[in-house]
């Protein structure tokens, strides 16, 4: 009888435990972070907060409007992938974070992502909002000089960051991105969370 319900126990807890989902596109944190409170001004001009950040999946990508290489192409694979999600492309957010304010402005963002997808959300803040949600998500950026005061770049992490629909930093995809393993990646997070 003890056998009984000791293996009783035994087999809730194990089917009572949330199913691991692994993906191949990069890593899940195993205790989801939370996010300081924030405020930034999304491309509409509207605040964008935490709570911005909720109720989806979200990829954040931090990078700028100015980037010569990594961003258009990062956002390029980033629309192949909301194609590929098919049905469940409206469950998972794109979220382009500019972190170069000083020429990224909320209009010159809302443009710039048109070229790439009608659905892709764009934000910004001031150098100190956004130094403080680097620290916060995992990303990292500095300006580099250029010939002259208005021809600088912007060196910028490349991972993209995954926040769960809890608004919390769920986990990394990371360089070289694979649209059909990234997509089928966020499927199984998207059913999962379902």
């Amino acid at each position: 009888m003890a056998f009984a319900v000791l293996g009783g126990i035994f087999s809730g807890m194990f089917l009572l435990r949330p199913q691991v989902v692994e993906i191949s596109s990069g890593t899940l944190l195993k205790t989801p972070r939370v996010i300081e409170p924030f405020v930034l001004t999304s491309a509409t001009g509207a605040p964008f907060t935490n709570a911005d950040l909720a109720h989806h999946w979200t990829l954040v990508f931090a990078g700028f409007t100015f980037c010569p290489d990594v961003c258009p192409t990062t956002l390029a694979e980033l629309k192949a992938v909301q194609a590929k999600l098919g049905d469940d492309a409206a469950k998972v957010r794109i979220l382009f974070l500019s972190v170069d304010p000083g020429r990224d402005t909320p209009e010159k963002i809302a443009s710039y992502l048109k070229f790439f997808s009608p659905d892709f959300l764009g934000a910004t803040g001031d150098d100190a909002a956004l130094e403080t949600l680097g620290k916060n998500l995992g990303y990292v950026y500095a300006k580099v000089p250029g010939a002259t005061p208005d021809s600088y770049t912007v060196d910028h992490s490349t991972a993209l960051i995954l926040i769960n629909p809890q608004g919390q930093v769920a986990g990394y995809l990371t360089p070289p991105f694979k649209p059909d393993a990234m997509a089928a990646d966020l499927r199984k997070l998207v059913a999962q969370s379902n």
